[in-house]
């Protein structure tokens, strides 16, 4: 199978790899813009408009596109493919919505029955001290629109949370301040067309720059999966309470998915609650679940994406666990510094990097994602950790702590 996957980050990196190397060895990948550390795919690193990739799709006689960043689903790009009768794993820009406005989002889940958190939009400066005087601490905060996973405030500061709208509001876009929702978080990928979904493993992304969840939010420091406090029943249950009544209301009201959902979960005493939805595999997530994805990725992603997934049959897992660090450039995420020297970046998966004159170098803020694997978790930890003690970056920084309170049987669900 020829295959185009669009993106240049570690999440593309990882598809890139599963889709070549796993049970679907021999598949022919390219990659459009690419990255440095894609040997196992042909990049098209000119390649970045809509036009310039239609024309590649053409030129290459692909059988399969997978999108992997947001923007280009939620601009539109499947439904150009798909109008020019190529088969793309992606949502189309109508069902986007779930990710590309959280007021969409939380439109569909009211219909849905799903619980989520409590939220009033803020579109005026003049509302927001109204508006947040709804709210007790910790307040949530949150930019209405595409920000990459770095858009949300969550802060006992009243001022804080304040400043966050204003921000927000005076860069354009509507601001979204919602409850807070406790218990720890929960990522949940599914593939879904139309009313199927297939559950994959449970992960968890550790957010926040440092340690103990200290510090800015960040498009995400690491992940592990599967989750060993999370049981098959309560999987079941995000399915059959969560995932798949928004599915199901989706293709009511004329929008049905097809594609990756990602849903962004908090455990609390009420059972599962929705943070986020995310039309597309979420980053660094997808370093862990695809490491250990047992059955032929592409065949999954083609069956998505031509509306048979209903006949395709389980997904196999490998056994064990994997757990991802991101290796982020000095002073991300506030001002990264880019254009270092890297060394020891062998093996790993690559997010923000670029060849100068022969060197790797940084390119970006998250750098790049580690992938340790282990029959236990502190065992995948340990080959993660020291893996990314070898690799050199000036001002470089981590997360010491990535899959450690699970490792100890610090969290729990209720």
């Amino acid at each position: 199978m020829r295959i185009l996957v669009i993106g240049s980050g570690a999440r593309e990196h990882a598809l890139v790899n599963a889709l070549a190397h796993g049970n679907g060895a021999g598949n022919d990948v390219h990659a459009a813009p690419g990255n440095p550390g894609m040997t196992a795919a042909t990049c098209h690193p000119d390649i970045h408009t809509t036009e310039q990739i239609v024309g590649l799709c053409r030129d290459l006689s692909v059988d399969l596109v997978v999108v992997g960043p947001e923007v280009p689903l939620v601009e539109g790009l499947a439904d150009i493919l798909r109008a020019e009768g190529i088969d793309v794993f992606g949502p189309s820009k109508s069902a986007a919505r779930i990710e590309g406005s959280k007021a969409f989002a939380k439109d569909v889940m009211a219909k849905a029955g799903v619980a989520t958190a409590r939220a009033e939009q803020i579109t005026e400066e003049r509302d927001v001290d109204e508006v947040l005087s709804h709210f007790e601490a910790p307040y949530v905060v949150k930019d209405d629109g595409l920000a990459a996973g770095k858009g949300v405030v969550v802060t006992e500061d009243l001022q804080a949370a304040k400043a966050h709208a204003h921000e927000v509001l005076a860069a354009g876009n509507p601001v979204l301040v919602e409850s807070f929702l406790d218990g720890p978080e929960i990522s949940l990928f599914c593939l879904v067309d139309g009313e199927t979904v297939v559950p994959l493993l449970p992960a968890q992304d550790h957010k926040r720059v440092g340690d103990n969840d200290e510090g800015p939010n960040t498009g995400g420091m690491g992940a592990y999966a599967p989750l060993p406090w999370v049981s098959q029943d309560n999987v079941d249950r995000i399915v059959n309470d969560v995932v798949r009544p928004v599915a199901k209301q989706m293709v009511a009201q004329g929008d049905p998915y097809s594609g990756l959902l990602y849903a962004g979960l908090a455990w609390g005493k009420k059972g599962p609650a929705v943070v986020e939805f995310n039309c597309r595999f979420g980053d660094p997530e997808t370093q862990s679940v695809l490491a250990l994805f047992g059955s032929d990725l592409s065949e999954y992603l083609l069956a998505t994406a031509q509306n048979r997934l209903s006949e395709m049959g389980p997904i196999t897992w490998k056994p064990g666990y994997a757990v991802t660090v991101v290796l982020a450039a000095e002073g991300y995420p506030e001002h990264p510094i880019k254009g270092d020297p890297i060394t020891g970046a062998e093996g790993t998966l690559h997010a923000g990097t670029a060849v100068v004159d022969g060197q790797l170098v940084s390119n970006g803020g998250r750098v790049l994602s580690v992938v340790g694997l282990g029959e236990t978790l502190e065992e995948a930890r340990a080959t993660a950790y020291e893996q990314i003690s070898r690799i050199e970056l000036r001002g470089s920084h981590y997360r010491t702590d990535i899959g450690r309170k699970a490792a100890e049987g610090k969290l729990s669900v209720q």
